[in-house]
């Protein structure tokens, strides 16, 4: 549908082209979202895979709503947004980030074999296999951020932690941990971004007359 196409438009423009969010940017694409969820449930809209993972790339906007709430109730207890509304709102805004890149990816992939391998990857393109990925991205980003959180805990307690002592220990490996997987999400951000831009590039130019 024409509504589904402009709306992965938004999200790619959004995520893969724009270098950071903006209130614009994010408040088109809460509203889009929204409106894709709605659209979701209609009988027009038929379940395949790509259905699938669009549904999945809607629902992690509810993570940048979750994010603006946090500020506005954990800040509303201090003077202004306190360490904890913050390090959440950030944490749950990386989530929404890095679960949506990955999604628009495969949406991209799939788009991939329905124009050059339509019949060899109609195995591939089930429903099942769609709702099974788009589980594994949330648990692989779930287990990202509950690791950016410990590392952030640790932190924030490290000033009265004892030299040597165990929890010192698991704060350096913490840490470490935190800091290079920071540094393969943005490696793989970047791919993606290359990835994606390739894709559609073939797409483009093996669909234009020639």
């Amino acid at each position: 549908m024409k509504d589904l196409r402009r709306y992965l438009a938004l999200k790619y423009i959004q995520y893969l082209v724009l270098s950071s969010s903006n209130t614009v940017s994010t408040l088109l694409g809460l509203l889009g979202s929204a409106y894709t969820m709605i659209l979701l449930q209609s009988a027009k809209v038929s379940s395949k895979s790509t259905a699938v993972l669009i549904s999945s790339l809607a629902q992690a906007d509810i993570l940048v709503f979750l994010s603006i709430v946090s500020d506005v109730v954990l800040g509303s207890f201090g003077a202004g947004v306190s360490p904890a509304a913050s390090a959440l709102a950030r944490i749950l805004l990386t989530a929404n980030t890095h679960v949506s890149c990955v999604l628009l990816s495969c949406v991209a992939f799939e788009a991939y074999l329905i124009t050059f391998l339509p019949s060899e990857s109609r195995p591939l393109r089930t429903v099942r296999n769609a709702r099974l990925m788009s589980r594994v991205i949330w648990a692989l980003v779930a287990a990202e951020c509950a690791l950016f959180l410990m590392d952030d805990h640790l932190r924030a307690s490290s000033a009265s932690t004892p030299s040597h002592s165990p929890l010192e220990l698991l704060f350096q490996l913490s840490s470490a941990a935190s800091a290079l997987l920071r540094s393969l999400s943005y490696i793989l951000g970047i791919l993606l971004r290359i990835i994606n831009v390739y894709i559609y590039y073939k797409i483009f130019f093996s669909m234009s007359p020639r």
